[in-house]
C-alpha cells in the first residue's frame, strides 16, 4: 500500500467514524428525519455530480430501479434513521462501536441466504465471540438503562446495513453494474425514499446555528459523497477485501472524535467489548492468521 494510498484508507476512516459526532452534534437543531433527508440529498447530489462529469450512465431497467429502492431502503434509510434516533439517547462512541458489528451480521445473513457462503467452524467460533462482545459493549450490569434503547437501535441498524450488503450481493451484483453508477443511484433513490417518509416522522422547526449546518453539510458532502468516492477509489487501487478492513478502523475514530469533540466518557467495556467484536469479526474473515479467503462487505455510518 502506497503512502497515498495509505492516506485515503485512513481519510476514509476518519469521515465514516467521526459521521457518528456529526449525527450527535446535528441533534442539536435537527430532528433524525430531517438530518437523513439533508444527509442523503447532499450526498445524492456530490454522487450525481461525479457522475455526470465523468459521464457514467446510471442504469435503465426498471427493474434494476426497484432492487436499487430496497437496496436503499436497507443500506442508507433505515439504517440512518435509526442511527441518529438511537444518538438521542447513546452516546456517538457508542454506536460506532456498535456498528462495528455489521460484518457479523452480514456473514450471519449471507451464509443463510447465499448458496455460495457455507457454514464453518471459524466463522462460528468468529461470530460467537462478536456477539459476546455487543454485550460487553452494552454493558446491560451497568447504570446505562436509560440509553439502551439508543444502544438496540444502534445494532439494528447494523442489522439493515447487513440486510443491504446481502441483497446487493444477491440481486445487483450479477448486473455487473459500475460501482460509482450503483452508489450514486441507490444514494439517489435514498434521498426520494426518504423526501417522501419525511413528513410522517417527527418533526420540528430547524435551528439552524452555524455548528449544526457545519454538521450537516459535513455529513452529507464529506461523510456520505466524499467518502463514497474514496472508497471505490480505494478498491480499485487495493482490492475490495483490503479496502473493506476499513471496517476495522471506524470505530476507533468514531470513539476519538467522540472523546476530543464531545467529551465523551470512555469506560472499560466499551473498549473491552469493542476489541472482542473487531477479534471476532477478523478472525469469522480469516484475517487473522491468513489471507481472507472470501468475499468481503462493507458498511456506511
Amino acid at each position: 500500500m502506497t503512502n497515498a494510498t495509505l492516506a485515503r484508507f485512513l481519510l476514509l476512516a476518519l469521515l465514516w467514524g467521526s459521521s457518528f459526532m456529526l449525527i450527535k452534534v446535528s441533534l442539536d437543531g435537527l430532528t433524525p428525519g430531517q438530518i437523513v433527508l439533508a444527509r442523503l440529498i447532499l450526498g445524492a447530489a456530490v454522487l450525481a455530480l461525479i457522475v455526470a462529469v465523468r459521464k457514467v450512465n446510471l442504469p435503465r431497467s426498471g427493474e434494476i430501479w426497484r432492487h436499487i429502492a430496497v437496496a436503499a431502503l436497507f443500506g442508507n434509510v433505515v439504517p440512518f434513521l435509526l442511527i441518529s434516533y438511537g444518538e438521542q439517547t447513546a452516546g456517538a462512541g457508542l454506536a460506532g462501536v456498535l456498528i462495528g458489528v455489521t460484518p457479523l451480521l452480514t456473514l450471519t445473513l449471507a451464509t443463510a441466504a447465499l448458496p455460495t457462503e457455507r457454514a464453518t467452524p471459524r466463522k462460528a467460533i468468529g461470530l460467537v465471540a462478536g456477539f459476546l462482545g455487543v454485550v460487553l459493549v452494552m454493558g446491560p450490569w451497568s447504570d446505562s438503562a436509560g440509553s439502551l434503547g439508543g444502544q438496540l437501535a444502534c445494532v439494528g441498524a447494523a442489522l439493515s446495513y447487513a440486510c443491504g450488503f446481502v441483497y446487493v450481493r444477491k440481486f445487483l451484483s450479477p448486473k455487473g453494474l459500475a460501482p460509482t453508477a450503483l452508489a450514486a443511484s441507490q444514494l439517489i433513490a435514498a434521498a426520494v425514499l426518504q423526501t417522501f417518509a419525511t413528513p410522517f416522522l417527527t418533526w420540528h422547526t430547524p435551528e439552524l446555528t452555524g455548528k449544526v449546518v457545519a454538521a450537516v453539510v459535513g455529513l452529507g458532502v464529506l461523510s456520505t459523497g466524499l467518502a463514497y468516492v474514496l472508497y471505490f477509489r480505494l478498491i480499485g487501487d487495493v482490492g475490495a477485501t483490503t479496502a473493506s478492513a476499513v471496517n476495522y478502523v471506524v470505530p476507533v475514530f468514531a470513539v476519538l472524535t467522540g472523546v476530543l469533540l464531545l467529551s465523551e466518557p470512555v469506560t472499560w467495556n466499551l473498549i473491552v467489548g469493542g476489541l472482542v467484536v473487531l477479534a471476532g469479526v477478523g478472525y469469522a474473515e480469516n484475517r487473522i492468521t491468513g489471507p481472507r479467503r472470501e468475499p468481503s462487505l462493507v458498511k456506511e455510518s
